[in-house]
Parts: structure tokens; C-alpha cells; sequence
């Protein structure tokens, strides 16, 4: 379905000038920027990328134009999930066929975004429970932060008969409408400055609404990051005649920029959260961005925009890149540690003490030693992606030093052959195409440690089955390895001394 207009006076825009389409029951949407102005056309497409039992998912593109310059650009886009139903019962939809290879790929990424929204709660209580998410709270400049309670806004309001379609519940997009400004009323409170809608994520529908109810509307901001901001925002509907019940009818977290002249996002001031409920969110906010970065890779990149990078919060100290190929997926991560390039490269060299560290090594034994930098070790890991059987590998490992001042120590990996160590029934050969490790040396006891890993296709069927924690995964072990170095630079292996 497509549908155009062009945009008239500012003045018929102010209810509706929010850049979000009519969503079903959930949403989400990305903004691209920039944002219509009056007088250019906007057109919108819509298409049902995949039907399930009774609901389906509805891709939404919003694009503009300007008829002088003839000039075209995206604007924003949505994936809504509506559900089918007649009266008190659901409806079986019929399954749709996709044709073109645009649509066989939506199609079959619907799936994975389904069933990321099924165990959404599950996943964000997994992160909590599990993952270090880190509350810098502490380590941050009081006197730049602002108390989440200076941003809280609520506000009221009256459900008429314009607002509502012929049946009588409210438009959807009124109501978005309504939760965009209580959200940039909270947001502006912040930062002080005009904020701009980027994303919104989770829009759920959770009932309707109908003419005569009044509808209170609370925005407050969760969590404010480097760039963005989050604010959630909730909706309850009541009668005049029964002021007591209020029936919570929609909710939405909200991503908000500062842009300056350039349209580059600005600096924000640090939120302060309040003690029970208000850290709560300020958690969940900093796990709803985790999961905003791992979806990046599964959800949205195409195999014509790579390369796809995705840094870390920068809080945490650890960065995570990925590159997808055509028949490969690397990573590449980063992170400054105390401890001097030397001792890291040393004590990282010998795989026998991988271990220590990281789970994902069960066991090495080292099979044998090629020269003074080169060693063959057969690595065992535990079962992975729903597979019964562990895996094992033969790893050659080479160590270089720097050749001039300015290189890196350089540790590299990658998998070999040997007769005397064949595949067996008991385990599951694994390869590793490339991988290691490069140090920089930034200062006296500082080093940039770098680790890079070229996945093979059997990796990225387990990667798109743990979607939602791949990238806390990744932090988790990197911050193992950090503290292992920590723990570990003034005792270094006796054997790798000789270097």
C-alpha cells in the first residue's frame, strides 16, 4: 500500500507532526532524518512482511520529497505487529508468499524479530539477573547531573468525538501524537534544548481507549548515554464517574537526540536516578540499549551495507565491531587495560592459561612446541548452540613482537590439521579461521588490547540464536580477560620469560 501527501500549513501539522506511523498493538520505529518540511510531499508504503496464527508484521516507510529540487530522502521507518480479530474471537490468517528476494528476506527475519519480541521481558530480567551492566553512577561529575525527577512530567487529557474513529475508540496515532510531546516536554528538561525524536521502541498497544475517557500521560527520562537519552512514557485511561480505576492502556520508550547546526548529536548532561523504582529503569535502560546494539547486526544489515559497526557504550570501556561478509562474520573488540604491552602480550601467549578466563576454553593441552613463538595446542569447549556434543579444536598459536616502534605485539590463531589428532566421535571439530590479539602500548602500564575473530558459518547459526545476548557475551569474557591481566601482571609463566 502506498500513500502520498503533501504537507500544508504548520499550524494543521501541530497534533500529528510527530514522524510515527499508525501501529498496531506494538511497534517500532527508527528515525532516518531529516524530518518534512511544509510545502513537500511525503509518501508512505506499507506491506505485510510475514502472517503468522493471528498476527502479522507490518513494515512501514516513510520517505519525502521536494517537488522543486526534486530531491528524495527516507524519513523514518516502522515495524508494526497487528493482531486479527472478530468480535471476542481471534482470526486464522492466511500465510502470504514472498516473491522477490527483498521479501524472502523480511520474511524470514520476521521470524527472528518475533520471537525476540516473545521473550523480550525474559531477556531483559536474563541481563539483569546475569550480565554486568555497570551503574557508573559513582565515577560520574555530580555537579553535571540532573535528578530523573526534574524531568518528570504528567499531563491530562480529554477524548473527543475528532480524536476517535467511527466506532468509537481512539486513533492510535493521537495517541502517539499525544505521548511524543509529554515525551519532549521530559527530554527538554534534561537538556535544556530543543530534543529530536530518533527511535521508539516497544510502542504496545495494551487496550483501547474511547470517547469520554480521560487519558493521563507520564513521561520521565530513564537514562541519559553519551549522544541519546532514553524517556519512557505511560498512558492510563479513566472515567469522570470512576476516577479511582485507571486502566494502564499504553506504554512506549522513546530515544531522544540533541542535534547542533550540523545535525551532529550534542553532548548530554548525566541523569541522576531515584533510589527503588527510578534505578530500576535506569538499569533496564542501559539492558535496552544492549540489545539495540546486538539487534543491529541480526535485524538490520543487509549484505550491501557493510561494513556494519557497532561500538560499545563507551562507560564500559569495552567496544564491539562487527563486519559482515558474504560468507563470514568478524568481530573485533577493544579495550584499554593497566598493565604493560609486554606483560599483556606474555601472558596471553600461553593458551594453557585461557582457561582462567574464558569459559568458551574448557581445556588445552599443548600438543607441540614448533619453535620459540610458534605452538600447536588442541583446545576442548563446551556444547554450544543446542548441540549435544563439545566441540574441540587444533590450534596453531603464533606470538610476534613489535618490528619497529609504533607496531603492535601481534597473537595470532588460526586452525591446523594434525595426524595425530583427527577428528573423534566424542567431540565435534570446530574451526577457527582467524583470530588473535594486537596490543598497543598507550603510555607507562597502559595498552590497547584489540581481539579479532573471523566467525564461520556454524558460529553465526549460534549467534542468530542468542541474538539478545551476544554482545553481553562478548562483554562478559572481555572483561574476564581484563581482570585476568590485572590479576596476573606481576606473575608471569616461567616458561614465557624466555621471550
Amino acid at each position: 500500500m502506498k500513500f502520498s501527501c503533501q504537507l500544508p500549513t504548520r499550524e494543521a501539522l501541530q497534533v500529528s507532526e510527530a514522524p510515527v506511523p499508525h501501529s498496531g498493538p506494538s511497534g517500532r520505529l527508527t528515525s532516518c532524518f531529516p524530518l518534512p518540511s511544509v510545502g513537500q510531499v511525503v509518501n508512505i508504503k506499507a506491506k505485510v512482511n510475514r502472517a503468522f496464527n493471528s498476527s502479522m508484521e507490518v513494515g512501514i516507510q516513510v520517505a519525502s520529497e521536494d517537488l522543486c529540487s526534486e530531491k528524495q530522502w527516507n524519513v523514518c521507518k516502522a515495524l508494526a505487529t497487528f493482531v486479527a480479530h472478530r468480535e471476542i474471537t481471534k482470526v486464522k490468517l492466511k500465510q502470504i508468499t514472498p516473491r522477490t528476494e527483498e521479501e524472502k528476506m523480511e520474511h524470514s527475519v520476521a521470524a527472528e524479530r518475533r520471537r525476540m519480541r516473545l521473550v523480550y521481558a525474559d531477556t531483559i530480567k536474563d541481563l539483569l539477573a546475569n550480565c554486568a551492566i555497570q551503574d557508573d553512577l559513582e565515577s560520574r561529575d555530580c555537579s553535571h547531573m540532573v535528578p530523573a525527577e526534574k524531568t518528570r512530567v504528567e499531563s491530562v487529557e480529554l477524548v473527543l468525538p475528532p480524536h476517535a474513529n467511527h466506532q468509537g475508540n481512539t486513533f492510535g496515532g493521537q495517541i502517539m501524537a499525544w505521548m511524543e510531546n509529554v515525551a519532549t516536554i521530559a527530554a527538554s528538561r534534561l537538556c535544556r534544548a530543543h530534543p529530536t525524536l530518533k527511535a521508539i521502541e516497544m510502542f504496545h498497544f495494551r487496550g483501547p481507549s474511547q470517547v469520554g475517557d480521560r487519558l493521563v500521560l507520564k513521561a520521565i527520562v530513564n537514562n541519559a548515554f553519551k549522544h541519546s537519552m532514553e524517556v519512557g512514557v505511560c498512558v492510563e485511561a479513566y472515567r469522570q464517574q470512576a476516577e479511582t480505576h485507571r486502566r494502564h492502556i499504553n506504554s512506549a520508550f522513546m530515544t531522544f537526540v540533541v542535534l547542533d547546526a550540523d545535525d551532529q548529536p550534542q553532548l548530554l548532561p548525566w541523569i541522576r536516578p531515584q533510589p527503588g523504582d527510578g534505578e530500576r529503569r535506569y538499569r533496564e535502560a542501559s539492558a535496552r540499549k544492549k540489545i539495540r546494539l546486538d539487534r543491529k547486526y541480526i535485524v538490520s544489515c543487509k549484505q550491501t551495507e557493510v561494513p556494519l559497526s557497532v561500538p560499545w557504550d563507551p562507560s564500559n570501556q569495552v567496544r564491539l565491531y562487527t563486519l559482515e561478509d558474504d560468507k563470514f562474520l568478524s568481530f573485533h573488540m577493544e579495550m584499554v587495560v593497566h598493565v604493560d604491552a609486554a606483560q599483556a602480550f606474555l601472558l596471553l601467549s600461553d593458551l594453557r592459561r585461557r582457561p582462567e578466563w574464558d569459559k568458551h576454553y574448557r581445556s588445552v593441552e599443548l600438543v607441540q612446541q614448533v619453535d620459540e613463538d610458534d605452538a600447536i595446542y588442541h583446545v576442548t569447549s563446551p556444547a554450544l548452540g543446542g548441540h549435544t556434543k563439545p566441540q574441540d579444536f587444533v590450534i596453531l598459536a603464533s606470538r610476534r613482537k613489535p618490528c619497529d616502534n609504533g607496531d603492535p605485539y601481534v597473537i595470532a590463531l588460526r586452525s591446523v590439521t594434525l595426524p595425530t589428532h583427527r577428528e573423534t566421535p566424542e567431540y565435534r571439530r570446530g574451526e577457527t579461521l582467524c583470530s588473535g590479539f594486537c596490543f598497543w602500548r598507550e603510555g607507562d602500564q597502559l595498552t590497547k588490547v584489540s581481539y579479532y575473530n573471523q566467525a564461520t558459518p556454524g558460529v553465526l547459526n549460534y549467534v542468530t540464536t542468542n541474538v539478545a545476548g551476544l554482545s553481553s557475551e562478548f562483554y562478559t569474557t572481555f572483561k574476564a580477560c581484563e581482570q585476568f591481566l590485572l590479576d596476573n601482571r606481576n606473575d608471569l609463566a616461567p616458561s614465557l620469560q624466555t621471550l
